[in-house]
Parts: C-alpha cells; sequence; structure tokens
C-alpha cells in the first residue's frame, strides 16, 4: 500500500521509541558479512530525486552506501569512520561516495525528506546534524518540534518545514530507493555498502574500510 503524505505526518510521531528495527539502533559494532557481487549498471541506476553524493564523478572506486537515519551503527559510521575516510579517499580524488536513503520508520524518512529540501545544496550538512544528533529528534515524544529547531540551523522556516514533510512526490521518491534496494539488491538492514559492486553488509570502522577500498583500488 502507497504511504500518503497524512498517513506518514501522523506516523513520525509514532514508533521508532523501541528500537528493534533491522537496521539495529544498537551502538555496537556488526562483523561485515562475506562479499557479493552485483551488476554495476543496475545500481548506478539512480532514484527519481537525482544522486547525493561527493568526490569525483570519474573516481575509480564508486562507494555506495544504503542507511537509515535511525540506525546507531549508521551514526556510528557516519561521526566516527566516515571523516577520516572522506579526508583520505573522498578528498583526494580516489572514491565517489554516494549515499542513499533506506529509512525503517517514518522518523527516518523525515530526515530523509528534510536533507533534500536542505536549503543551498545543504544535504549532507543536514544529513550529519541529524546523525549527531540522532538520540535527541529519534527517541523523543515531540520528534516533529526537535526536527524543526534542527532544520533551522541549515536555513529551514516554519513554512518550508511544513512543505518539506507533506511533499508526496519526495515522500514517494524516498521509498522508491529504499524499495528498489530492496528488491534488486536485497538489502534489509544497515549500513550496507556497495565498493565497485561489491557488497559489504554491516558496520565498518576505518581500518576495514581503508582495507576494502585500497584492494579495490589494486593496492
Amino acid at each position: 500500500m502507497k504511504t500518503t503524505r497524512r498517513v506518514f505526518v501522523n506516523g513520525i510521531g509514532a514508533a521508532a521509541l523501541s528500537a528493534g528495527l533491522a537496521g539495529g539502533i544498537g551502538l555496537g559494532a556488526v562483523a561485515p558479512a562475506a562479499a557479493e557481487s552485483y551488476d554495476l549498471d543496475k545500481l548506478m541506476k539512480a532514484g527519481p530525486l537525482g544522486e547525493q553524493s561527493i568526490g569525483d564523478e570519474n573516481a575509480p572506486v564508486t562507494v555506495i552506501e544504503y542507511a537509515s537515519l535511525t540506525c546507531g551503527h549508521c551514526a556510528n559510521f557516519h561521526t566516527q569512520t566516515f571523516p577520516e575516510i572522506k579526508k583520505k579517499y573522498v578528498e583526494t580524488g580516489k572514491v565517489r561516495f554516494i549515499f542513499r536513503e533506506f529509512p525503517f520508520d517514518p522518523r527516518a524518512t523525515a530526515g530523509f525528506m528534510l536533507s533534500r529540501c536542505a536549503p543551498s545544496d545543504r544535504y549532507f550538512d543536514m544529513l550529519g546534524l541529524l546523525f549527531s544528533q540522532m538520540a535527541d529528534w529519534a527517541f523523543t515524544n515531540e520528534p516533529v518540534k526537535v526536527l524543526f529547531n534542527l532544520s533551522k540551523q541549515v536555513g529551514f522556516t516554519q513554512e518550508t518545514f511544513n512543505a518539506c514533510l507533506t511533499n508526496q512526490e519526495l515522500l514517494d521518491g524516498v521509498s522508491w530507493v529504499r524499495d528498489y534496494a530492496a528488491k534488486e539488491f536485497e538489502v534489509n538492514s544497515t549500513p550496507t555498502f556497495f565498493i565497485n559492486g561489491q557488497k559489504q553488509v554491516g558496520a565498518l570502522t576505518v581500518e576495514e574500510m581503508s582495507k576494502l577500498l585500497d584492494e579495490a583500488l589494486g593496492g
């Protein structure tokens, strides 16, 4: 059944307080599973909202991450692992990093929609803010209020905030990315990475991801 904006907005304030979701809300590490290969052409198919990526589009290695904004392992990766990976590989032209939305609940979906609506192309700024402040907005009785206060830090007004969260096209686009990944690439937990088509499931430390990226670079 298609999620309408009315059902979605009503759902933001419910659920997600008990966090036994498939993505894993705990903050402990999960050992990466054995790699599987997937068709790169299918993997590179962008969703209806377009890609969100950083790094050289012609970089020799492409990393695609599917994540949920209410996943503790994903938050750990983006606050502890990703800054070093970005500095070492993305900013040096070795890796293009593509981020794709895989929300497990309405709150994560709302966070992704707000990231997509962030003013002045500040998608990754909003994403980083939501990951770093996850405990404040994902597990509260007033998620909309907290999300609005966070959104103001990247330039939202009450009007643009409300418009974003009631945008059916945006809701459908975020849902499409999740559903396509689940169907085509068997993504069912977060974070899930594809490194030049090689699937890696689970949290990765700086050392683990560096090893995988060096291998993909031929090192």
